[in-house]
C-alpha cells in the first residue's frame, strides 16, 4: 500500500461534502433533543416536582429511543453502500425488511416502557416521584412503534445521502410539540392540568404526526422513485433482518451502554433529592444539545464512509472519516466555549431558582470539559459504522463506560462526597477512554483497507477494495 499523502483539494471537497450533508442532520438532532428541552422547560415553569419526575421518566426513556434508533442505524450505511455500488434496485427489498423490524421493535419497546416501574424502587427513586414517573412512561409508550417506523425512512433517506427531510420533519414535530405539551401539560382547550402525562401524551402524539408526515412524503417525491419501495407486499424475511441485526444490533448495544451511562448516572443523583436532580437534568438538557452537532456530522460520515466503501475507494474511505472527525474537532471547541463561558445564563434559563442554577452552572463547567472526547468518540463511531464495523466498537463502549466511567463516577460522587460532581468526572473518564479507542480502531482500519461484507459494485470498472490513492473525486 502506498503511503498516505493529504491531497489538499480533495479534503476540501471532503469537508464541503460532509458538511452539506450534515447541516440538515444536525438540525434534525438538534430538533429531536429540542423536545426534551421543551419538556424540562414546560415541567420546570409547572413546578420543581413535575420536572424531577420528567426527568426521571425522560431517562428511562431515552434507554427506549437509542434502542430503537441502534437497530435503525442498519439501514443509513447498508442503502448508502448499495447506492455507492450502484444497485440501487436492491433498496426496496431491504427497506421493507427494516420496516418489519421497526415494527416488531417498536411493540417491545412500548411493552418495556410501561412495565419499568420495578426499576425505580430497585435504585431508589423517591416514592413521591414514582406515581408521575409512571404516569409520564404509560403515556409516551404509545410513540415507540411511531419512532422506530420513524427512524426507518430517515434511514432511507439519509443513506441515499438526502438529508434535508430529516431536517424539516424533525423540525415540524418540534413546531407541533410546544402547543401540544402546553394544552396537555398546563390544561387547555377544556382538558384538565396533567402534568407528567400531559407531557408524554404530547411527546406520543408528535410522534406519529411526524412519522404520517415523512411517509407521504417518501411515497410521493420524486427522488424516492425507481426504488420499489412498495412495489409489493412482504412477509418478513428473517435472514435479511438477521443481515440488519447483525449490523444494527452492536450498535444498538454501544447506544444503550453510552445512554445508559447516562441514565444511570442521573438515577444515581436523583437519590440526593428534587433540587440535585433539576440542576443535573438543566445541565445534561444542555450538554445533550451540543451533542447533537457531533452526532449529526456522525451520521454524515456514515454515508461519506459507506458510499466510498461502495465504490471501493480505499482512500475515499480515510478522507470521509478523519476529514469528519476533524470537523467534529472544530464544533466541540464552540461549544466548549460556550459552556465555559456562560454557565449561569444558560442555567437561568430553564429556571429561577438560585440553588439549582449554582449547582447547574457547576456541571456546565465539568460538560465544557468532556466536549472534545465526546465529538472524537461519536464521529470516530460514525466512521466505524459506514464500515459496517460494530462488534468491536460494541465491545469498546461497553469497557469504557461502564468498566471505567461507571465505577469512577460513583466512587467519586458517593465515596469522597463529590455528589452529581463527581458523576460528572466520571462521564469525562469514560468518554475518554472511548474516544482514544475508537479513533484509534477507525485509524487502523482505514489504513488496511479492508472490509469484509461490502457490496460489490455493478461497474466493472469499480473495484473494491483499491488501495491507491489515485481514484477522481466522487460526484
Amino acid at each position: 500500500m502506498t503511503a498516505f499523502r493529504p491531497d489538499r483539494a480533495r479534503i476540501a471537497h471532503e469537508v464541503g461534502a460532509t458538511v452539506r450533508l450534515a447541516l440538515p442532520l444536525i438540525a434534525a438532532q438538534l430538533a429531536a433533543i429540542g423536545s426534551n428541552v421543551i419538556d424540562a422547560v414546560l415541567s420546570g415553569h409547572y413546578s420543581t416536582h413535575v420536572l424531577g419526575a420528567v426527568a426521571v421518566g425522560a431517562n428511562v426513556w431515552s434507554l427506549a429511543i437509542v434502542t430503537g434508533i441502534g437497530l435503525m442505524m442498519a439501514v443509513p450505511p447498508s442503502v448508502a453502500q448499495l447506492d455507492g455500488a450502484r444497485r440501487r434496485h436492491e433498496i426496496g427489498a431491504l427497506f421493507r425488511q427494516a420496516l418489519w423490524l421497526a415494527l416488531m421493535t417498536g411493540m417491545v419497546l412500548w411493552f418495556a416502557v410501561r412495565h419499568a416501574s420495578p426499576l425505580f424502587a430497585w435504585i431508589g427513586v423517591t416514592p413521591d416521584l414514582r406515581v408521575d414517573v409512571d404516569a409520564f412512561l404509560h403515556a409516551i409508550s404509545w410513540g415507540a412503534p411511531a419512532l422506530t417506523c420513524y427512524f426507518a425512512l430517515r434511514g432511507l433517506s439519509e443513506g441515499l445521502s438526502l438529508t434535508r427531510p430529516s431536517m424539516f420533519f424533525s423540525l415540524g414535530g418540534l413546531v407541533l410539540l410546544v402547543p401540544l405539551g402546553y394544552v396537555f401539560m398546563y390544561g387547555k382547550l377544556g382538558l384538565p392540568p396533567q402534568g407528567a402525562r400531559g407531557c408524554g401524551m404530547a411527546t406520543a402524539l408528535a410522534l406519529w404526526l411526524e412519522l404520517a408526515g415523512f411517509a407521504t412524503y417518501v411515497l410521493r417525491h420524486p427522488n424516492y422513485r425507481g426504488l420499489g419501495l412498495v412495489d409489493h407486499f412482504e412477509w418478513p424475511d428473517w435472514r435479511r433482518i438477521a443481515d440488519l441485526l447483525h449490523v444494527g444490533g452492536p450498535m444498538a448495544v454501544s447506544l444503550l451502554a453510552e445512554a445508559g451511562l447516562f441514565v444511570a448516572v442521573a438515577l444515581g443523583i436523583s437519590r440526593l433529592g428534587d433540587t440535585v436532580m433539576a440542576s443535573h437534568q438543566v445541565a445534561i438538557n444542555v450538554a445533550s444539545l451540543f451533542f447533537m452537532i457531533p452526532l449529526g456530522l456522525a451520521m454524515a460520515i456514515t454515508v461519506r464512509v459507506g458510499n466510498a466503501v461502495g465504490r471501493g475507494d480505499a482512500v475515499g474511505v480515510r478522507y470521509a472519516g478523519f476529514c469528519g472527525i476533524g470537523l467534529s474537532l472544530v464544533t466541540q471547541l464552540v461549544s466548549a466555549a460556550v459552556m465555559f463561558g456562560l454557565p449561569h445564563r444558560i442555567a437561568g434559563l430553564y429556571t429561577h431558582q438560585r440553588e439549582v442554577i449554582d449547582l447547574a452552572a457547576q456541571l456546565l463547567l465539568l460538560a465544557g470539559v468532556f466536549q472534545f472526547s465526546d465529538g472524537i468518540q461519536v464521529a470516530s463511531n460514525g466512521a466505524l459504522r459506514g464500515l459496517k464495523d460494530t462488534r468491536v466498537p460494541m465491545a469498546i463502549t461497553l469497557f469504557s463506560y461502564w468498566g471505567v466511567g461507571m465505577p469512577v463516577g460513583w466512587w467519586l460522587a458517593f465515596q469522597h462526597g463529590l455528589g452529581a460532581r463527581g458523576m460528572w468526572m466520571g462521564l469525562i473518564a469514560g468518554l475518554s477512554a472511548s474516544a482514544v479507542l475508537l479513533f484509534t480502531r477507525f485509524w487502523r482500519s482505514a489504513r488496511r483497507g479492508r472490509w469484509v461484507g461490502a457490496p460489490q459494485p455493478d461497474h466493472p470498472h469499480m473495484t473494491a477494495p483499491v488501495q491507491a490513492g489515485t481514484l477522481p473525486l466522487d460526484p
